[in-house]
């Protein structure tokens, strides 16, 4: 099993060079779909085996650890790679659905996008992990830009100027890591950044990076500002990707070399509380749907990360309680982001304004945003109200100042976030029907399928939430045991630590 994970790699990188030159459109549209698939499968197997026998690694060339570039899965990597694999492959059947396809290149660098998430939830090596990202981010330029209109190259232009300062910062805090510890490889950084000294601050150079990728306030606004700009399906991508990430690596950083470091707590409660307030609030101001959208996406980051914050009492349940969190966000935003996209593609615009009356005209798309709307609040029966509850339940088990803070800003911010979808619903889907539309036009149902594909995922989680919580426990577990991890990675020179 360990020497296939680079396969997770090499197959959408070969992928994407043949759908580059195939000049047929259903054989380059059949890759961009199964490819992601096909890689959420693997990522399935590769939890089931890690949750039986502990986390795997491999060395590219097979050079020692501590020096070759190292591929390592654990059960935490297994869940991400199924729920992006789930939800890329659901974004590119959008794209096939409403023909962004018919760019030769677009099944191609949706490829390459997924090398580059592959290789970044596998690697074990900061350096690689900024590699990776730059994997990423070459394909997302020309997706966004794709279709050439000038809102969307002004998007690209944003989305290329704040990456490349959040790579810079990045690729110069590894450098400063490695000049201080000699080695950049997670493994032997273990516990290198608990305490203080020049590794905590090279490192919290690291973290800032990443945490701009995220799009954790307050250096946010750029993605409220280029993810709209985009298709639909590249946004669908784009949310489920690129952020999810970012907040994958924090994750493993945090737990890893900080080895959940408490001192920092308190930053961590200020920055989310501010987050929360800031996303759930600004949505209330936007006039698309998709905007309204994107700040819902801000809003989930600090739900996912605070709960580093509160893992000084059961780090487990607090850590799956994120876990869980993330993996609702992906799914049920992924599938808010592809709905919207189908009003647009039919109708010609998302501009709250210029629509309305949709709840009678296209039924089946509005319970597809009203399922969503309910699971981004956190209403039964679908998803968020189960991330909620176990965030709140993870925040509250610390009985402190900082858990009455987070449970009442969450309060607020779910309220907030009701207030800004049901503007929306007032908006778009109540009111008069719509007098300027043909009256036979109705959004086509290759259009909704693949919103609803994603949206009745969201309400198989909460039905099935007890299997789910438990293999989400697996998936802490694999990511708190970093002696297995170490091991693992480093072979025989684990002894060695950073040397």
């Amino acid at each position: 099993m360990e020497s296939l994970l680079s396969l997770f790699v090499v197959v959408p990188l070969l992928a994407g060079a043949a759908a580059a030159i195939l000049p047929w459109r259903w054989a380059r549209d059949t890759l961009h779909i199964a490819v992601p698939a096909l890689s959420a499968v693997a990522g399935g197997l590769v939890f089931a085996h890690t949750a039986a026998n502990g986390t795997i690694a491999h060395n590219i060339g097979l050079f020692p650890g501590g020096v070759a570039i190292p591929f390592a899965a654990d059960a935490f990597t297994g869940v991400m790679l199924v729920t992006t694999g789930l939800v890329a492959a659901t974004a590119n059947w959008f794209a096939t659905a409403n023909g962004d396809t018919r760019s030769q290149f677009y099944p191609a660098l949706s490829q390459i996008l997924i090398t580059g998430v592959n290789g970044a939830l596998l690697t074990a090596d900061l350096f690689n992990f900024f590699v990776f990202i730059e994997v990423m981010l070459l394909p997302s330029y020309g997706l966004i830009a794709m279709t050439g209109t000038w809102s969307r190259l002004a998007s690209a232009r944003m989305f290329v100027v704040i990456n490349l300062a959040a790579s810079t910062m990045l690729v110069v805090g590894v450098a400063f890591v490695y000049s201080q510890a000699g080695t950049v490889n997670i493994a032997a950084l273990e516990g290198a950044a608990a305490g203080g000294g020049p590794v905590t601050v090279a490192m919290g150079l690291v973290i800032i990076a990443v945490a701009a990728k995220a799009g954790v306030f307050p250096v946010h606004t750029w993605l409220p500002r280029t993810y709209p700009g985009t298709s639909a399906a590249v946004m669908g991508l784009f949310s489920a990707l690129h952020t999810k990430v970012a907040v994958y690596m924090l994750f493993r950083i945090y737990t890893t070399i900080f080895d959940l470091d408490d001192r920092w707590n308190t930053l961590i409660v200020v920055v989310m509380v501010a987050s929360m307030l800031v996303g759930s609030l600004a949505g209330l101001a936007e006039n698309s749907i998709r905007r309204v959208i994107a700040y819902q996406m801000v809003n989930g980051m600090p739900f996912i990360l605070v709960v580093l914050a509160f893992t000084s009492g059961n780090e487990r349940h607090a850590l799956a309680a994120g876990v869980l969190y993330m993996v609702h966000h992906m799914v049920t935003v992924g599938g808010l982001i592809l709905a919207s996209g189908a009003i647009e593609e039919t109708y010609g615009t998302g501009l709250i304004k210029r629509l309305s009356g949709l709840m009678r005209r296209e039924p089946l798309i509005a319970a597809i945003v009203a399922a969503g709307s309910f699971s981004v609040v956190g209403l039964p029966p679908f998803s968020g109200l189960w991330g909620k509850v176990l965030v709140v339940g993870a925040v509250a088990e610390e009985a402190s100042w900082r858990s009455w803070l987070v449970i009442v800003v969450i309060v607020v911010a779910s309220f907030a976030a009701l207030l800004a979808m049901l503007r929306v619903w007032r908006k778009a889907f109540w009111g008069h029907p719509m007098q300027d539309v043909p009256e036979n036009l109705r959004i086509k149902t290759r259009l909704i399928w693949p919103s609803l594909v994603l949206i009745a995922v969201s309400a198989g989680m909460f039905v099935f939430a007890g299997p789910l919580v438990e293999a989400l426990l697996t998936a802490t577990d694999g990511l708190l045991d970093t002696a297995n991890y170490v091991s693992a990675v480093l072979g025989d020179s684990a002894a060695m630590g950073g040397a």
